[in-house]
């Protein structure tokens, strides 16, 4: 029933804002638990692109509190080894998933026939909607701050004035977004995808790692 609702709200939305809203759900889901072991209810189908935006999240929200987990001051030094390398390995998943997301694109607009004077963008969409899904996080938190019992009066006003901001930057993002999708898909723009290709996580390309080996 979670599914079909969230289905049909998505409807009357333009595509960014559908993603947005997709990751807005995933975000407050996370924090049913608010566990970075829970494992992730994804209510989609398996294979849909709405199933690859929902996981994309729940990695952003486990990676956004692993961030804060670590900067613990009194976190025991081997444990924030583990937990820096637990983020390391999270940052090559949420790579992966922002190239699978732009090969969706790619493939989406492949028939398209690109104008003589077409340009390019300095990011691809999928970056651009990486941006969205750490946006609706940050969203939620400034919220989470703007509403504290604990917190003082000056606390909570600094907190809503940056919580307009970050809500006019959603409008604006999800804006951003649709018409760069509608001029991808008039031939107006065209896209690349570029692999990150970490070096750092290669044994054969890092340094520290490779010279380990001689």
């Amino acid at each position: 029933m979670k599914e079909e609702t969230t289905a049909d709200a998505c409807r009357e939305l333009s595509p960014a804002q559908e993603c947005f809203e997709i990751f807005r759900e995933c975000t407050e889901m996370y924090h049913e638990t608010d566990d970075v072991d829970a494992e992730c209810p994804n209510p989609f189908p398996d294979g849909s692109i709405q199933q690859t935006l929902f996981a994309k999240n729940w990695v952003d929200a486990v990676q956004w509190h692993l961030e804060d987990i670590i900067r613990d001051p009194n976190i025991d030094p081997v444990a924030a080894l583990a937990l820096k390398r637990r983020i390391d390995r999270s940052n090559q998943v949420r790579t992966d998933m922002v190239e699978e997301l732009d090969t969706y694109f790619r493939n989406k607009y492949a028939g398209v026939q690109v104008l003589d004077d077409a340009t390019i963008n300095t990011e691809s969409p999928a970056w651009a909607l990486d941006r969205l899904s750490i946006l609706a996080l940050k969203i939620y938190h400034m919220q989470a701050e703007v509403d504290r019992d604990d917190a003082d009066a000056d606390h909570r006003a600094r907190c809503a004035a940056k919580l307009a901001v970050l809500t006019e930057q959603r409008s604006d993002l999800t804006t951003a977004i649709d018409q760069f999708l509608d001029d991808i898909a008039a031939g107006r723009k065209y896209m690349k995808v570029y692999r990150q290709m970490k070096m750092y996580n290669d044994p054969a390309t890092n340094p520290v790692l490779y010279a380990a080996k001689k």
